[in-house]
This record gives structure tokens, sequence and C-alpha cells, in this order.
């Protein structure tokens, strides 16, 4: 007679992704927000100075990447 060795104390959750995952997600959501302030941020007219061209879509781009690794990370369990 075999036990089952899982732990049956815990409920099972129905939720896709984990705690890592949603940590991740809130985390590329703050930097897609920081870049936009970033870009809002620019002084030069129409926002053609250094943090509106170049400062701020790298910062937008960088949250999505955040985003998309966080939604192909697989969780633990």
């Amino acid at each position: 007679m075999e036990l089952n060795k899982e732990n049956t104390n815990q409920p099972k959750s129905d939720l896709v992704f984990g705690k890592e995952n949603f940590k991740l997600m809130f985390a590329g959501i703050a930097i897609i927000i920081l870049g936009f302030f970033i870009m809002l941020s620019d002084t030069e007219p129409y926002g053609f100075g250094f943090k509106g061209i170049t400062l701020g879509p790298i910062c937008i781009v960088t949250g999505f990447i955040v985003e998309f690794f966080a939604i192909f990370k697989k969780s633990k369990n």
C-alpha cells in the first residue's frame, strides 16, 4: 500500500499564474508607468529632448519585456 505524498491540507489554486508571475507583472506595469512619467517630465518643446525621445521609450520597452517574461515564466506548482 503506497501513501499519497502530496500535501492534501493546502487547497489547490485554480489560478494560471503564480505569486512570482504577479509580482513581475506589477513590476512591469510600474516600469511602463515610470517611462510615461519620464516622457512627460521632458522640458524640451513637444518632448523632443533626450528624456522624451530616448530614455522614456527605452523604459517603456523594458517594462513590456518584463511583462513578456512574467507571462511566460513557469510557476513551480
